[in-house]
């Protein structure tokens, strides 16, 4: 019995993100058989059911699309701001050195 080949990293278009999650929301069928009728997984058919009802807000256990796109932007902003607080306290420093 040989090793399992992982299954490559697929993405999709909101457009069929969307047209997944009302699939599942219409109550024809089950969410384990969309994902087995599209091939995907059903975790990630999960996942997207939630992240729609968290943005539409019958959920509130966790971040609306909105607001995880924002946390993304302002962590990279925080990321740059520390960088250049670091840079700007190593240039400090030379030029102190440098004085003396």
């Amino acid at each position: 019995m040989g090793k399992k080949r992982p299954r490559p990293r697929r993405s999709f278009t909101p457009e069929f993100k969307a047209e997944i999650v009302e699939l599942c929301q219409r109550g024809d069928r089950s969410l384990r058989q969309v994902s087995q009728d599209f091939d995907l997984t059903e975790t990630a058919v999960r996942d997207w059911v939630k992240q729609a009802d968290l943005d539409v807000g019958t959920r509130t256990d966790g971040l609306t699309s909105s607001e995880r796109d924002e946390l993304a932007q302002l962590r990279r902003e925080n990321r740059r701001l520390r960088e250049d607080v670091d840079i700007l306290k190593r240039a400090t420093a030379f030029f102190a050195k440098e004085t003396r």
